[in-house]
């Protein structure tokens, strides 16, 4: 009796474990290596874990007090990868603020915060 309560345990186990790794998570983007310069227009690379449906996604360039301002973005050379389109900024402190769907549907949001400096 006990070795079928140990199989079901480690079934459910499983199944939660995919659910996990359903989600779109960046594993990695550009601003770590190549800062934003003032006055400059540039882009920034966002790489996930999994292809992103950047038709029912959006990303947020978020200013001091708040402000949100939608940006333009376009699909990478690379799966799961994203070009977002930074416009020029000032001095400061900034972040990208996305919400964006994975090829199998599920929503993922998050914050990445940003320095701008000459």
């Amino acid at each position: 009796m006990t070795k079928p309560i140990q199989l079901v345990l480690l079934l459910l186990s499983l199944c939660q474990a995919t659910l996990v790794l359903a989600h779109a998570v960046v594993t990695d983007y550009s601003l770590k290596i190549a800062p934003i310069h003032a006055n400059r227009q540039d882009k920034v690379e966002l790489s996930f874990n999994s292809q992103i449906e950047l038709g029912l996604s959006q990303i947020f360039l978020v200013r001091k007090g708040d402000k949100h301002e939608l940006l333009q973005a376009e699909n990478g050379n690379k799966k799961g990868q994203i070009i977002v389109h930074i416009p020029p900024l000032a001095e400061g402190d900034y972040a990208l603020r996305f919400k964006v769907f994975a090829a199998d549907g599920h929503l993922t949001e998050d914050v990445i915060h940003f320095s701008v400096a000459q």
